[in-house]
């Protein structure tokens, strides 16, 4: 399968649920070329930005998961970059 090159953004309201993203986010740590965090504590929100590579089905697994958890919202872009 073609590994593609994509970005995916989290906003997370609920701190409460941090351990959870985190623990995703480990699982999931092959696909996760950069991982960037924002604190944005005067606005109640904390963002974190992932630069991912991998194929569609382990992306789309990857995002699922995160967008189930409560309190956190979660978008990805896939480039047409594919290798």
């Amino acid at each position: 399968m073609e590994r593609r090159l994509g970005v995916v953004s989290l906003l997370i309201h609920d701190r409460s649920h941090i351990q959870r993203v985190n623990t995703l986010l480990s699982e999931y740590a092959p696909l996760i070329l950069g991982r960037m965090g924002l604190p944005l504590r005067e606005k109640g929100v904390h963002v974190i930005a992932l630069i991912v590579e991998g194929t569609t089905d382990d992306l789309g697994a990857l995002t699922g998961k995160l967008g189930r958890i409560p309190g956190l919202k979660v978008k990805s872009h896939l480039t047409d970059f594919r290798e």
